[in-house]
């Protein structure tokens, strides 16, 4: 199965529509230093445990730093028979573009 990706535009257009969900597979303190407003954390080393929190209509968005952990995340729960898209550039592009990020450990 490949593997969709969107860019930071992209994802920004998803999210001010209905139903656009981000989780980030970053570390905590990653997380917790500067996420993208409303999204999620399922770190990627948990991610084989919450598979379920994944699976929903449209397919989530995952997020990491830079779209690497994001892709491996992806990776595994499309062997899993979940659709999920990888944000390329992560988190840092979408800092990089001037948009907001929240910090501390809630979502928004």
């Amino acid at each position: 199965m490949s593997i969709r990706e969107v860019t930071v535009d992209e994802l920004e257009v998803a999210l001010a529509s209905a139903g656009g969900r981000v989780i980030d597979v970053r570390e905590e303190h990653e997380y917790t230093e500067g996420h993208v407003p409303g999204a999620v954390l399922i770190a990627l080393s948990t991610v084989a445990e919450h598979v379920d929190a994944f699976r929903s209509d449209p397919a989530p968005y995952v997020i990491c730093r830079s779209g690497a952990r994001s892709m491996q995340a992806c990776q595994h729960l499309a062997d899993q028979g979940i659709e999920a898209v990888n944000v390329a550039g992560g988190t840092m592009a979408w800092m990089m573009s001037g948009r907001a990020v929240v910090s501390g450990d809630q979502p928004s």
